[in-house]
């Protein structure tokens, strides 16, 4: 590991001669011969091909070309599903983000990977669709923020529902939700509390084991390199692969887990895509250094007085999903307000967003969930796991995106990484 990469920038200038010309716009923009044209299929190469990342391969639009990952029974079964002799096989995914022939780079790896990848991919000029949690940090994020920014890319968040398909327990989209938000019909500030009797399920079986015993690495499996940036660690089989989500190194359990599909939809029929909340407070039992546990309650408030109840234990049975002065809304879209459907026709539907990945990266136009809102709605992720993981309440700078008065909370934002990686 330490001969084959001594560093970032030793790796980049080895390669910088063989993709110069390609690592500031799309492949398909510079035309040629032997290159698709803008109306033909974007190529992509795929980072991390286990069941997340294999799902992937034939999204509309895309032809997958490459793939890279650091346990190859994963790229053998990958390749067999492809059935294509020309994808590339990679086991480094710096290689795969310099080819000339990728024009979006798909990352499909534990959240400790993601920060990386992005702003790497994003400084090599590749488009990026990055899977969720945007960032396993709020410093992480910020850094991809400015690497997708400074260098122009197109970022997609694989998180869907503030655009696509029914929101869970409540049964519609999100377009009509904040349709009925925007209408002022339920009054101001709002209180939506997020919980398994709203329709969210939590999902705290993703939690770690204490004192794993130290087992022997498998042999198709570089483990150095699937550890990358976070602190080395024995091997278990635990820690890596389906279960890795309990571990606090690589990702925030439940709430890592379905965070963002949970919260982002809310940030946005809020209207709170540009702003943090305050302040987090949190009910949880005291958290393991290495493996992540349960919690149960966390509380955001803006400075507007709307809060958002992530309710871990289920304790408010017959709550609303969104309470305010002048209405409720329950699961099913269910409202005490009378007559709401009639009166909600009457009024103005929300503004459009771009919601076709394919066409915003031809057009170069800012997909719908991008590196400014999907940075927001992470944001939301990492300050409740900083508060659960140190047992306390937390109050926030929005304007700083930095913990007040807290250093060891702000430590939590930008946390070390093993060498060589950066970000």
């Amino acid at each position: 590991m330490k001969e084959k990469s001594t560093s970032r920038r030793d790796f980049i200038k080895k390669s910088a001669l063989a993709a110069a010309a390609f690592s500031i716009v799309p492949r398909f923009v510079l035309g040629g011969q032997g290159y698709l044209a803008p109306s033909d299929h974007l190529t992509k190469g795929i980072i991390g091909v286990g069941a997340m990342g294999r799902g992937h391969f034939s999204y509309a639009g895309t032809k997958t070309v490459a793939i890279c990952d650091v346990d190859t029974r994963h790229l053998a079964i990958a390749m067999k599903q492809l059935n294509d002799s020309g994808v590339k096989q990679l086991s480094d995914f710096r290689e795969l983000i310099q080819l000339p022939e990728v024009d979006i780079v798909h990352i499909a790896t534990p959240p400790h990977w993601h920060g990386i990848m992005a702003a790497e991919a994003a400084r090599a000029g590749k488009d990026i669709w990055c899977e969720k949690p945007m960032t396993r940090t709020i410093g992480e994020g910020k850094r991809v923020k400015e690497a997708v920014q400074q260098h122009g890319r197109i970022f997609r968040l694989n998180t869907w529902f503030r655009f696509k398909d029914n929101f869970y327990g409540m049964a519609v989209p999100v377009k009509k939700i904040k349709k009925l938000v925007d209408s002022g019909m339920l009054g101001w500030p709002l209180k939506v509390t997020v919980s398994r009797h709203t329709g969210f399920d939590w999902k705290f079986y993703w939690v770690g084991k204490e004192n794993l015993t130290p087992e022997q690495v498998p042999s198709e499996l570089n483990y150095d390199m699937w550890l990358g940036p976070a602190q080395y660690k024995p091997y278990n089989a635990h820690r890596v692969h389906q279960t890795f989500r309990g571990y606090w190194d690589y990702d925030g359990g439940g709430l890592g887990d379905m965070g963002q599909h949970y919260l982002d939809p809310i940030q946005y029929f809020l209207g709170k895509d540009n702003e943090s909340p305050i302040s987090v407070e949190v009910d949880a039992p005291q958290q393991h250094s290495d493996a992540v546990g349960t919690w149960r309650r966390i509380e955001y408030t803006y400075a507007d007085g709307c809060k958002i109840i992530l309710d871990g234990e289920g304790k408010d049975k017959d709550v609303p999903y969104i309470d305010g002065p002048n209405g409720k809304l329950y699961p099913g879209f269910k409202s005490d307000i009378p007559d709401m459907e009639r009166k909600l026709a009457t009024f103005p539907e929300p503004e459009e967003q771009v919601v076709d990945f394919v066409e915003a990266v031809k057009k170069r136009q800012k997909f719908a969930l991008n590196e400014d809102n999907g940075y927001r709605s992470c944001t939301l992720v990492n300050m409740g796991l900083a508060s659960v993981r140190l047992g306390r309440s937390l109050k926030f700078d929005p304007d700083k995106q930095l913990f007040v008065d807290d250093e060891a909370a702000n430590r939590l934002i930008d946390q070390p990484m093993r060498g060589p990686w950066t970000i």
